[in-house]
């Protein structure tokens, strides 16, 4: 009995279909990528329910015949490439001869087309891998192709797509990678009849403040570098200005975007202790290399590529960014037109100009000690005088006797009992052990099975987590108010998070109103907060809401809380008074898991005495 058969077309394109268009996001890149490459200068998006209901990209570019109209909905079917040879040589984008045909497997397809010097269009409707009809019409030069009820014959994978605010969100990210490298396109972006962006032709730098802000206007460094192996080019921010996120940061090759954690690294390498812990600086670079060193076939989106001279890319992006950094804090110190202290005029006439002289001590002898006290130490009061020091790394510098002050937390020791009055069981916390911070990192307190040693970041983390979820169940309000109210600006993708979580911000304490063109107005903050820190916090919390929604799969409310603990946690490094010791202590073992954070890390270690009397054995 024979069991394997050949499918049917419509199953083998539904298939093909699953590898190029994942989402709607993916049906707008295909799309965008096409008409980028008919040579259009005016390219217009319009999405209607984050593309489940509506997608709709229209150009002006060359347009399609009669005939490559109706093959373009065909299965292997492109006009960028002819021989496998052509796949590395490849500058154009939508060349992937499934796009069309996928798109029109899963949805409800219409194209009008027209070319130069045509008085008529060409009419296609396509639905589930078939064209249903062909006509002509009237229509502007270019192409139009809209698609509608994405998947709406596979409702299996309709049913697995996300939220409204997070589909739109995909689909901005592919319009910003289209959008950036190609500022000499005038694009257009709709969603819901709402005009999201409105791009005119300009050049890099304007495209990049048009996008992400007018801020950007004196953040950016340029860069421009050639080699024979690849020329660089484009922008990188400045280090005052790295964010929490890591939302500005975009590599494109031959004016494709890809993502690259390799490349990445050596520019995160480049601004080593130029930036502050957690923060991440911005860059647009564009790599021109030759098509037949790199393989951009590896992936169905070609989002990834691989490099025939990885590490001489990398060593050269390195190089660049670190002497387009070096220019930046060199440009500007010293202006010799301008600085008035290097201004030292003329002498006076007649004043005779003499030659600085030198004194010098001709008994001076550099190897010769000369005591305090007039009078030269033994060897013996020099040894005791050094045995002194290294005692001071040990002990508290008080004379023998004298009794130390309370309330003195400069203290270099600590006197642990060997016994606890109250008794615990192994490895519990005893409410009146002693504790102390060990290099700004850990606290270290007694217990009677040994020492307990907790991190002081994912303990607060523990704790925060806890504390937020309970106020996001209970939907509780407790917000402070500002006196100067202040403004935060985020890019389109970080404003559609903020509007998802503004009602989950207002139960954590934030009073966050939309103030337009994505800038909101905090009106209040959590209790305990300093102003200072508000903006870091918020773009912390956006930040790994953004990475939890794609990588963990919580829920928003589960995902809320951890984001937010994240943020608010105090950092290692942080110096604690002993009642903020002793206070996170008691706050932890009032936690329903104090023994792990919010990430799935161990927040507390026991260090028994069986293990402490192991490492002095023999």
């Amino acid at each position: 009995m024979d069991i394997i058969q050949i499918l049917p077309d419509a199953v083998a394109n539904q298939i093909a279909a699953g590898e190029v268009i994942q989402r709607p996001s993916s049906a707008v890149k295909e799309l965008i990528e096409n008409s980028i490459d008919s040579g259009a200068d005016q390219i217009s998006v319009v999405i209607r329910d984050a593309g489940r209901t509506l997608i709709q990209v229209t150009d002006n570019g060359c347009g399609m015949s009669e005939t490559d109209a109706r093959m373009c909905f065909e299965r292997h079917a492109t006009s960028k490439i002819r021989q496998a040879a052509d796949l590395f040589a490849i500058r154009s984008f939508g060349f992937r001869g499934e796009a069309l045909a996928s798109i029109a497997a899963v949805a409800q397809v219409e194209l009008k087309t027209r070319t130069k010097g045509k008085d008529l269009g060409t009419l296609i409707h396509a639905e589930g891998a078939r064209v249903i009809s062909q006509d002509y019409c009237a229509c502007p030069e270019g192409t139009s192709i809209s698609v509608r009820n994405l998947f709406y014959n596979v409702p299996a994978r309709r049913k697995f797509l996300k939220s409204d605010a997070s589909e739109t969100r995909h689909i901005i990210q592919e319009f910003h990678h289209a959008a950036i490298i190609h500022p000499e396109i005038q694009f257009l972006l709709v969603q819901n009849d709402k005009t999201v962006y409105q791009l005119g032709k300009t050049n890099l730098k304007q495209r990049i403040m048009a996008i992400f802000g007018p801020v950007f206007k004196n953040r950016l460094i340029s860069m421009d570098e050639d080699s024979p192996v690849v020329r660089l080019s484009g922008y990188i921010g400045k280090p005052e200005f790295a964010r929490k996120t890591r939302g500005e940061q975009f590599f494109f090759v031959n004016r494709r975007f890809i993502r690259h954690p390799y490349l990445n690294h050596a520019v995160e390498n480049a601004f080593q202790e130029l930036l502050p812990s957690r923060s991440f600086p911005s860059y647009f670079i564009h790599l021109d290399v030759d098509p037949g060193t790199i393989d951009i076939n590896i992936h169905p989106t070609k989002t990834e590529i691989n490099f025939q001279n990885a590490q001489v890319i990398y060593s050269l992006i390195r190089s660049s960014v670190k002497k387009a950094l070096g220019q930046f804090n060199l440009d500007g110190t010293i202006d010799f037109d301008k600085e008035k202290s290097m201004d030292f005029g003329t002498a006076p006439s007649g004043r005779v100009i003499r030659q600085p002289t030198v004194t010098i001590n001709p008994d001076y002898d550099p190897f010769k000690t000369v005591p305090r006290s007039g009078h030269e130490k033994s060897e013996s009061q020099r040894s005791e005088s050094n045995l002194r020091n290294w005692e001071k790394l040990y002990r508290d510098d008080h004379a023998p006797g004298e009794e130390k002050e309370s309330g003195d937390h400069n203290s270099h020791t600590l006197s642990i009992p060997s016994s606890l009055d109250h008794e615990n069981e192994p490895g519990h916390y005893a409410p009146d052990s002693l504790a102390l911070q060990l290099h700004n990192h850990f606290i270290v307190t007694v217990i009677k099975s040994g020492l307990m040693v907790i991190d002081q970041q994912r303990a607060h983390e523990r704790i925060l987590y806890e504390r937020f979820l309970n106020q996001l169940q209970s939907r509780k309000e407790a917000s402070q108010q500002q006196l100067f109210p202040e403004t935060i600006t985020l890019t389109a993708e970080e404003a559609v998070i903020m509007n998802q979580i503004s009602d989950e911000l207002r139960c954590l304490g934030f009073d966050i109103g939309d103030f337009g063109g994505h800038t909101f107005i905090i009106r209040g903050i959590p209790a305990g907060m300093n102003n200072d820190e508000v903006k870091d916090v918020l773009e912390i919390i956006i930040e790994n809401f953004k990475q939890n929604l794609s990588e963990l799969k919580n829920d928003k409310m589960v995902n809320l809380a951890k984001s937010s603990a994240s943020g608010l946690a105090i950092r290692s490094g942080k110096k604690l008074q002993p009642e903020e010791i002793m206070g996170l202590i008691h706050q932890l073992f009032a936690c329903q898991v104090p023994e792990i954070s919010p990430g799935g890390l161990p927040v507390l270690k026991i260090i028994t005495m069986e293990d402490l009397l192991q490492l002095f054995r023999k």
